[in-house]
């Protein structure tokens, strides 16, 4: 296997039943960061609470993020002072919180950080998000450094849209556990 810890970073609502995450978790033994409150998200706690594992895990990390996740990586990414211990990041699928309709529900998150990220990164974004237009997607992953990667029509790449455990995206995140 590889050095590194994988960290799961969930979107709102947390990974259910289905969804790559938890069925990653699952299979690989992957560690999804525990958020105090899923349904209500603050940044500055899911930021702190990401720092805190961050910080304690043993070594290395990888990011596995979906959604609002995604956007928590690269908040967190712009105000930590450990990222030197990221590897790399997979970034799947971000939740566009500047949208109006979504900075209603989840508010508090806007504006998104989009600075480049200081580890490396693939941001994978589906031309059919509900939660974020394809080239929204793209203009992250241009501004946070990310190779970006075109699914196609997958939806918000959740439980929904029947990947069950996603070989394709762990494929993705492989790319960056085997990087120089």
């Amino acid at each position: 296997m590889h050095p590194f810890q994988v960290l799961l970073l969930p979107g709102w609502q947390d990974s259910g039943p289905g969804h790559w995450q938890t069925e990653w978790e699952r299979l690989h033994g992957y560690r999804r960061v525990q958020q105090h409150d899923w349904t209500r998200p603050l940044r500055g706690d899911w930021s702190a609470r990401l720092e805190e594992v961050v910080a304690d895990a043993p070594g290395e990390v990888l990011l596995a993020a979906h959604s609002l996740g995604c956007i928590l990586a690269a908040w967190w990414a712009a105000h930590t002072r450990h990222a030197r211990k990221v590897h790399g990041a997979l970034l799947v699928a971000p939740g566009d919180v500047q949208r109006p309709d979504l900075a209603a529900q989840i508010r508090g998150w806007a504006p998104i950080a989009r600075r480049p990220l200081p580890f490396p990164a693939v941001l994978a974004g589906s031309r059919d998000d509900p939660y974020c237009a394809f080239e929204r997607a793209r203009a992250m992953a241009q501004d946070w450094g990310a190779r970006f990667v075109d699914l196609g029509a997958r939806g918000h790449v959740n439980a929904e849209s029947g990947l069950g455990d996603w070989p394709e995206g762990h494929a993705l995140l492989q790319t960056l556990i085997n990087k120089d």
